[in-house]
């Protein structure tokens, strides 16, 4: 498969960059999906109602399905086992309460406003992740 054209990457960027800032022009809420899907699953007592919640998580994926049709539809391919998808699913779901939000609050919405919670988060995860890169490629050597 072909990589994406950087015209491609640029125009998903700005459309996730266009609908995080709409979102908290029209609702005042930050586009943080854990946070989302904490309420919409009624985890979290703050947040938004659990029909909007509901609704941006249902635009997830539909949103994806879109993307698929009008660009392309990716090749995935899951090379790990179950046990460690599910230990995988378990370690992101325990960071990001851990971390008061995910990816999306944080290095989206959160660098955009220049806090500095979400900043030292953001730094965090990709630190994370350069280290287990890292460990499991070149100390592991899987």
């Amino acid at each position: 498969m072909e990589p994406l054209s950087p015209l491609v990457a640029i125009a998903g960027g700005l459309m996730i960059g266009t609908a995080a800032a709409l979102y908290l022009l029209l609702s005042g809420r930050i586009a943080g999906v854990s946070g989302i899907a904490a309420a919409a699953t009624r985890i979290a007592g703050a947040g938004p109602p659990w029909s909007e919640a509901a609704a941006f998580l249902l635009g997830l994926p539909l949103g994806a399905w879109t993307a698929a049709l009008l660009v392309r539809a990716p090749h995935i391919e899951i090379t790990s086992s179950v046990p460690a998808l599910i230990a995988g699913g378990l370690l992101v779901g325990f960071g990001t309460r851990l971390g008061s939000g995910c990816t999306s609050g944080h290095g989206v919405c959160g660098i955009s406003r220049l806090s500095p919670r979400s900043i030292a988060a953001t730094l965090t995860f990709m630190a994370a992740g350069f280290a287990t890169v890292f460990v499991t490629r070149h100390l592991l050597g899987s």
